[in-house]
């Protein structure tokens, strides 16, 4: 794959982001819907070129609409780490690899999150999982653990339906931008 579509794909990842996590802000959804890019770009072009999109997702939002996103470009790139990994060593065809990755990051995602979310905005960071974060807080009054365990639903539902979505995209695309996914090693990465 040449650098100019794996740069173009990179493009389109981060366009990915943007709109799911502002259509996600706008409808107020307990989910986030800013790592489809992120996955998509990390199954195709490798771990490393995922995380980049994922950081810079975060980034590119943060300045563009939302600069809550920003600090939490961290939790992208691990994300495209995860996956981009993930689909270099399994294929991202089955069903099985975006199982592991929801699971995977409906853990791992909270954890580094939570601390971000709690730290620098008191748990609340203007998305739909800020209800159930309102609920567990009511009743426990444990900001770490009320913002931790609000996030792990919301991110594993988020990481399974992106990644199921990413696993049908990749079926669909021609052999040759299968990328890892369709086990190629003549990538970009």
């Amino acid at each position: 794959m040449n650098k100019k579509i794996a740069l173009a794909l990179i493009a389109i990842g981060i366009v990915i982001n943007i709109v799911g996590g502002t259509l996600n802000t706008a409808l107020k959804l307990p989910l986030f819907l800013d790592s489809i890019g992120t996955m998509l770009a990390a199954v195709i072009l490798g771990p490393w070129l995922g995380a980049l999109t994922g950081i810079l997702s975060n980034v590119f939002q943060g300045i563009a609409a939302d600069p809550i996103t920003i600090p939490f470009a961290i939790v992208n790139g691990v994300i495209g780490l995860v996956v981009g990994f993930i689909a270099r060593k399994r294929g991202f065809q089955d069903y099985v690899s975006p199982l592991l990755v929801g699971i995977i990051l409906a853990f791992l995602a909270p954890i580094l999150g939570t601390p971000i979310a709690v730290y620098l905005f008191g748990g609340v960071t203007g998305g739909g999982v800020d209800i159930l974060y309102t609920v567990l807080l009511n009743s426990s009054h444990e900001i770490f653990a009320s913002a931790f365990l609000a996030r792990i639903p919301a991110n594993l539902f988020d990481k399974l339906i992106s990644a199921y979505l990413v696993m049908f995209i990749i079926r669909r695309l021609p052999s040759n931008l299968k990328g890892i996914a369709g086990k190629e090693t003549n990538l970009v990465v």
